[in-house]
């Protein structure tokens, strides 16, 4: 029997099969309805079906995020496998259409096109150390997925994430407010997880950022960290005489490498992240000006040089029409010192693609 996703694959013809079962509302002057209403439907489309993409895919299901999911990945049979499970799980979630190719015509018309295709991450492998192998790859992705979505966001969660929102940025040809990669997002969650267990409180009821680069040299800016608008660190330092520079490099570091911890227990990531890009999907598409530490084109701030077209993490509004702006942080001098270095490591990357 042929393999089938729907009946009319199976030879049945669609045609109008619903009018059997339902018949038209009459307006009371004219037995054939004269209006229909129409909105306009959200699409989204993830390119890569892997650990990732699929974790991203399945959570903006579950959250009603879009009207339409579009699956593209390189392995056919795999892609139609996960497509075939979730539309097998349609009686227990939103009315979603949900399509799949290995063509990224597929994705025409999308509102965001999220990128995860990319090298696999393997233990030990820094994220930077992915950069060669990613950009060839990202050469055949963007410039056909910009060509049939001119006017998408494009959200890039593929490490090294910051270097690949750059290299996203220049082959795309958009504007850099439609350009978003996933950056310190879910960093900060795991520094606010951190602190939330320390303290005994809600995760949510923390306000801590992580910024700079997705990675080894990322900030933790502690300065601005509270709980309930009370300021953490004071008090921490004031309870916890262990609280020193020490102690707060070594929970920077366990931020940064609880990432290698998972990959090297079950060999990638793939919940944290999906949550973590869902809160984004859902901000993006449902303009709701939420505050995200993401990596946007960062030039001119803190000290940036202007010229540097550098890509990191950096609290910024996000909201349909993409990065509405990025807030003014008050840092210190040395956390101001640490985001400009991290910023130097990620140019100096980025200025070897010759783009």
């Amino acid at each position: 029997m042929k393999k089938a996703s729907s009946l009319s694959e199976l030879g049945f013809d669609a045609g109008d099969a619903s009018s059997g079962f339902f018949r038209p509302v009459s307006d009371g002057m004219d037995s054939t309805p004269t209006w229909h209403h129409r909105r306009r439907l959200t699409k989204v489309s993830v390119i890569g079906a892997g650990n990732v993409g699929m974790a991203i895919a399945q959570t903006i299901l579950t959250r009603d995020l879009a009207d339409e999911i579009a699956l593209v990945d390189a392995l056919p049979d795999k892609l139609r496998g996960e497509m075939l499970d979730l539309q097998h799980a349609a009686a227990f979630l939103p009315r979603t259409r949900l399509v799949s190719d290995t063509d990224m015509s597929v994705t025409r018309g999308s509102d965001l096109a999220i990128v995860t295709a990319g090298a696999r991450q393997i233990p030990g492998e820094t994220r930077l150390n992915l950069l060669q192998r990613n950009v060839a790859l990202f050469r055949k992705i963007v410039p056909p997925l910009a060509e049939h979505s001119p006017d998408a966001l494009l959200l890039v969660v593929s490490n090294p994430v910051d270097v690949l929102t750059y290299v996203a940025w220049k082959l795309s040809g958009f504007p850099p407010s439609r350009v978003i990669g996933s950056g310190t997002n879910l960093d900060s969650s795991r520094f606010r997880f951190l602190l939330a267990e320390h303290l005994d409180v809600n995760a949510q009821d923390v306000q801590a950022y992580m910024v700079g680069e997705h990675g080894d040299s990322s900030v933790a800016v502690w300065s601005s960290v509270s709980v309930a608008g009370m300021p953490v660190l004071k008090s921490l330092q004031e309870s916890h005489r262990c609280f020193d520079e020490e102690a707060l490099e070594g929970i920077r570091r366990a931020v940064v490498d609880s990432a290698y911890e998972v990959i090297s227990l079950k060999g990638y990531t793939s919940w944290a992240i999906g949550y973590s890009v869902a809160s984004l999907a859902a901000s993006l598409l449902r303009d709701q000006r939420r505050i995200h530490p993401v990596s946007v084109l960062a030039r001119g701030f803190h000290g940036i040089p202007d010229e540097n077209d550098v890509f990191l993490s950096l609290p910024a509004r996000l909201g349909r029409a993409g990065v509405q702006g990025v807030a003014e942080m008050e840092l210190t001098e040395e956390e101001a010192k640490r985001l400009r270095r991290s910023a130097k490591t990620l140019w100096d990357n980025c200025q070897l693609l010759g783009l």
